[in-house]
């Protein structure tokens, strides 16, 4: 498909109807917690999935909240005179949110979903019609240049991005203009930008129908429309990252020779962020024979940043080929195609020798440090969103170690952080464990065996005492010299301390 496919989009420069149809969604409770009341959970759940038939059946009501939810979310025709006494329907039909559909019908041109904001807020996030849904795959629309809603992947990096009051945040590849939305809130200036058009179209639309202060909206790639004195303290880019063969899919796929788009991205970031700006990244990242995934993407890092990058998920070449034909409808295509397609992607990784593609998050902070900190780290297991002040966390903790020699840190006091849980591990009826475990059920939810000694201290930070009096009392109660203690122990309390099981008092 080409660009003619898609429809018309409504107009951006019609903010008095904007107003009145965010009133009128408003007052009829198209809301994400009206949504889901209507629907119920299973129903609500199974749009996700690309399955609207739950959806349908919850909708067979004459209530004006089952109208537009067929209307706007379910792309289905609706009768005039039931959309009039809802909607500003003449004033819709003119703007282009709506079009009229055989004799008596008006049916929506772009679909529009609730969205709760963090902060209480009714929000809508516009997108192509078909794409409010479980993504392009899941409805069979794979034209160039289509604009997808809001998705698993744009929440997952909603929640990572610190939320700090900013000056001047960018939204690099802004699609439905999500990240544009969250950053509203607390950035005083947002600039958005996309290679498509049509998505700094659709941004506009999603801001203003949701009641956002408006972005400033540039075309272009990547780095491309921001000036060369232009930096920002925050930027969020959920990029056309997947590793393709071509650049079929505007909204997916770089064009860029392997990972080299993300690589790119990364390593242009440095120069663009303030000091002790973020910029929070999705990214894939291929596994290439012969090398170290984590040596790669260290070199990515620019100078003069921190990093904290996380793999969250690992896929062989075959698994991740797959996704992304499903993705893009080809395994409905005719059988001969489809398998041109999947022997076309194997040859790209074959011809690079890459045998694997990792996929995580990258968070970088511009530092005045001599010696950035560089962390990469594979954490498959489930985490608790939001995340952004558990990233804050984790950088305040990096200022703090690289200030504070094993010496420092026998003098601080510590205390224990929130939800953290000992698990003693062992044969049944044995006198002691042979393993002690910590686990975190807060934010990254991390586990990490420790030994008694280690526990036992955990377990009296109470910022009281100093670490090395906890140690002192520790060796008494066991009988162990107390320097030996002191001299073997701060290894353990820097680790307790970088993966926030303890923090400084």
């Amino acid at each position: 498909m080409s660009n003619a496919s898609l429809s018309p989009l409504p107009s951006a420069d019609r903010p008095d109807v904007t107003a009145r149809l965010r009133d009128a969604l408003l007052g009829a409770s198209f809301t994400a917690d009206g949504l889901l009341e209507l629907l119920g959970a299973p129903a609500y759940a199974a749009l996700s999935r690309s399955e609207t038939v739950p959806a349908l059946r919850a909708t067979r009501g004459d209530t004006p909240l089952e109208r537009l939810v067929r209307l706007f979310l379910l792309q289905q025709p609706v009768p005039h005179a039931r959309v009039a006494d809802v909607l500003p329907v003449d004033a819709c039909l003119e703007s282009g949110w709506l079009v009229r559909a055989g004799d008596d019908e008006v049916a929506a041109t772009v679909d529009v979903r609730p969205y709760g904001g963090p902060g209480g807020e009714d929000w809508f996030i516009v997108s192509d019609l078909g794409c409010a849904v479980g993504g392009a795959g899941g409805i069979g629309n794979h034209a160039e240049g289509v604009v997808l809603g809001v998705g698993g992947a744009s929440m997952t990096l909603a929640g990572l991005t610190v939320r700090t009051p900013v000056s001047a945040a960018l939204d690099l590849g802004t699609g439905s203009g999500i990240q544009s939305l969250h950053a509203s809130r607390h950035a005083t200036r947002v600039t958005a930008t996309d290679v498509n058009p049509r998505a700094l179209h659709i941004t506009a639309l999603t801001l203003a129908l949701s009641g956002a202060q408006d972005a400033d909206l540039r075309e272009g790639s990547l780095y491309e429309p921001v000036r060369d004195d232009e930096t920002y303290d925050l930027i969020v880019s959920n990029p056309p990252f997947v590793i393709s063969p071509g650049a079929r899919l505007t909204y997916r796929d770089g064009g860029m020779a392997g990972d080299d788009l993300c690589r790119s991205l990364v390593q242009e970031t440095g120069e663009k962020l303030n000091e002790g700006g973020f910029a929070h990244f999705l990214a894939n990242w291929q596994h290439v024979e012969g090398e170290d995934w984590t040596d790669r993407l260290r070199s990515w890092v620019p100078r003069g940043c921190d990093a904290w990058i996380v793999q969250r998920e690992v896929q062989d070449i075959t698994q991740y080929a797959e996704l992304w034909l499903r993705d893009a409808g080809d395994h409905r295509a005719d059988p001969a195609e489809y398998q041109a397609r999947y022997d076309a992607w194997l040859d790209e990784f074959e011809a690079r020798k890459v045998k694997a593609v990792g996929f995580g998050w990258i968070t970088l902070r511009r530092t005045a440090a001599a010696e950035p900190s560089v962390t990469v780290e594979e954490w498959p297991h489930p985490v608790e969103q939001p995340l952004g002040e558990t990233v804050r966390a984790h950088f305040d903790r990096v200022d703090y170690l690289r200030t504070h020699d094993d010496a420092a840190l026998l003098e601080a006091n510590f205390t224990l952080a929130g939800e953290v849980v000992q698990e003693q591990v062992g044969l049944p009826g044995a006198e002691d464990p042979e393993h002690v475990v910590l686990r975190q059920n807060r934010g990254m939810r991390r586990a990490t065996r420790v030994d008694t000694v280690g526990a036992g201290f955990a377990g009296v930070c109470d910022g009281t005492m100093s670490a090395g009096r906890i140690l002192d009392a520790i060796a008494q109660l066991v009988g162990e010299d107390p320097v030996a203690l002191r001299d073997r122990t701060p290894a353990q309390i820097r680790l307790l301390v970088e993966q926030g099981f303890i923090e400084p008092a």
